[in-house]
């Protein structure tokens, strides 16, 4: 199979403005580090896969702000609101500005497709396949959040420029279409495994081919555990073929995705999470969980910043509460999100793929190359390894720590009950259930900041067992549960108006219950 190297194959791309209907996506988009040294056949192609990579986790501080720390990391049950905000997610009375983000922001959608078209454009021309293959790889990751958000979304009639107003497709032809996608990209690049790109084009992979496969099989694993209740025997086929595939799965830290960006521009999550005196602090559940099972990852996560109430251990913010009360005078003393302002912005880690294969043999018998105790063992070492933390093995051998109970430092929100009397070392006799919240928990700590996925988990699953809101804290008017929590984002209120044939058509019939936020996705059916 014919090498092929990305900056010998855009002989066309001067052109491309022609074709494409971003034709200033050149003069507004550079690379971040020496755009100066890029060619201009480079720097277009560059420029559309950096722009196309910044649909999955953004790179604009506002959406980051929405998508990834008011929703996805409180839902999750990493971050805890600290803004004196009337209305938000955590306390289940959003306005629409809040929950349409993932919907309606013009760097997600908007963005996404016509870059694709871009880079599809880039394919034809050039007769090579491999940047559209990794295109639609970036494809899925992206738009699988926005689904999981809401359930029923536009998808497949999407067109290149990204307007959404066309027909909502069900959440489940949604993830058959991700199978079919996922799939032919891996293919593809299968075909082409000794091809490269150059590093300006790629700051996930830095040009790897073959990572990319790992990845693409590893996003495979992970949509396929999210249908494992909805569709059991589709889920088992996806998750066993991309295991068993040539190159399998990422299983060490050195092949994890992750958005290696932000060389002379900020990580926009630091930006959100540090603006006006951090406006998200870590969660009193992660804390309370690593706390009792004393946590050597805990210094990677966290961090007590001048003034804290207790600079000998981390104290978390409960989630949920309302933060009018006299707490707020308190929120800089609690324990903050430790991240740095060029750290890269993870998509998926070793950790979580060692913990997808301990649930899939655990909880659904697939059949997915070892053993669950293999695999959650494995998961929760290479979490350590990835963080920089010692004592793994002593943390494994723990069959007795539980998460400690939730005191409020400032008096106003403890939870005196357990949280969770899961313990940490394999257990092999338990019952499948204790067995699934065991790996779903570690799971959950080695997610650290993957809010989305987090809440994924915690709908289909039931676990990790998190917080309930306050009675004060719960400002929905009886719609969401205390317990229970946020379900979905409801459709953007300007599909009513822009679209509100084809969004009335997915309320009537793709939804479980009512448009809002206390209703389940499709694949959030466990009995």
């Amino acid at each position: 199979m014919k090498r092929y190297i990305f900056n010998t194959l855009m002989c066309g791309a001067l052109a491309l403005g022609s074709f494409s209907c971003t034709d200033k996506y050149i003069d507004i988009n550079s690379d971040p580090y020496q755009p100066g040294d890029l060619n201009p056949d480079d720097y277009a192609l560059g420029s559309a896969m950096s722009n196309l990579a910044g649909t999955v986790i953004s790179d604009d501080n506002n959406t980051a702000q929405f998508t990834d720390c008011l929703l996805g990391g409180t839902c999750g049950g990493y971050f805890a609101d600290s803004g004196a905000w009337p209305s938000s997610i955590g306390n289940f009375n959003a306005t629409n500005d809040w929950t349409r983000v993932f919907l309606i922001s013009d760097r997600i959608i908007p963005q996404l497709y016509p870059n694709l078209n871009t880079v599809k454009l880039v394919s034809q021309t050039t007769e090579n396949p491999v940047p559209y293959a990794i295109a639609m790889v970036i494809k899925v990751a992206a738009m699988s959040r926005v689904t999981d958000a809401y359930g029923a979304i536009p998808y497949s009639q999407i067109g290149e420029e990204g307007k959404i107003t066309v027909p909502y497709d069900s959440q489940e032809k949604v993830y058959d279409t991700f199978f079919n996608e996922l799939d032919s990209a891996i293919v593809t690049l299968t075909e082409n495994k000794d091809a490269a790109l150059v590093p300006s084009a790629d700051f996930v992979y830095s040009g790897n081919v073959q990572q990319w496969i790992k990845f693409a099989n590893s996003l495979k694993l992970r949509l396929a555990m999210r249908i494992s209740y909805a569709n059991p025997t589709k889920a088992k086929e996806m998750a066993e073929s991309a295991v068993k595939h040539e190159f399998g799965v990422i299983e060490e830290n050195e092949d994890n995705a992750a958005w290696h960006y932000f060389g002379t521009i900020t990580n926009s999550l630091f930006t959100v999470i540090n603006y006006n005196g951090d406006e998200s602090r870590p969660s009193a559940d992660i804390v309370c969980y690593m706390n009792g099972y004393k946590d050597n990852r805990r210094a990677s996560y966290f961090k007590n910043e001048d003034g804290a109430w207790n600079q000998n251990t981390f104290v978390g913010l409960r989630r949920s509460i309302d933060r009018g009360s006299s707490a707020s005078q308190y929120f800089s003393k609690y324990s903050a999100i430790n991240i740095s302002a060029g750290d890269p912005v993870q998509w998926m880690n070793a950790a979580e793929v060692a913990f997808l294969r301990a649930e899939g043999v655990a909880v659904f018998g697939f059949d997915l190359g070892g053993t669950a105790q293999s695999f959650y063992e494995q998961g929760v070492r290479l979490s350590f390894e990835q963080w920089g933390a010692t004592g793994a093995d002593e943390y494994l051998a723990d069959d007795t720590s539980v998460p400690e109970t939730y005191t409020d430092p400032a008096g106003i929100n403890s939870y005196a009950a357990t949280i969770s009397d899961v313990t940490i070392k394999w257990d092999e006799s338990a019952t499948v259930e204790e067995k699934q919240e065991r790996i779903i928990t570690q799971k959950w700590i080695a997610n650290w900041m993957l809010g989305n996925e987090a809440w994924a988990d915690y709908r289909r699953t039931g676990y990790p067992h998190l917080l309930p809101a306050t009675a004060t804290g719960n400002k929905s008017g009886g719609v969401v549960d205390s317990n229970r929590g946020v379900r979905r984002m409801p459709y953007p209120t300007e599909e009513n108006t822009n679209n509100q044939e084809n969004v009335q058509y997915a309320r009537d019939n793709y939804l479980n219950g009512p448009d809002n936020m206390a209703t389940d996705v499709w694949w959030a059916c466990k009995k």
